[in-house]
């Protein structure tokens, strides 16, 4: 299954994160990263969701911003 977003849909899902959760983004992407080290994007994204209760499209938006953050600082 593919994990590549828009970038509208990407946002949506974010935007909706914090209302749906409690939990701002910045705690979730904190989350991921003190989580299990898991390398595979789908590992991740069940992880959080059996472990957080999150529905799939949240989980997969929260790993999906992590990994483009990630990437982000590895290119500075």
């Amino acid at each position: 299954m593919s994990h590549v977003f828009s970038d509208e849909t990407h946002r949506n899902l974010l935007s909706r994160i914090p209302h749906c959760t409690g939990r701002d983004i910045a705690e979730w992407l904190r989350t991921v990263e003190e989580g299990p080290a898991l390398f595979r994007f789908e590992e991740k994204v069940s992880w959080l969701r059996g472990e957080h209760n999150l529905a799939y499209g949240h989980a997969k938006a929260i790993v999906h911003e992590y990994d483009l953050r990630r990437a982000a600082r590895k290119l500075r």
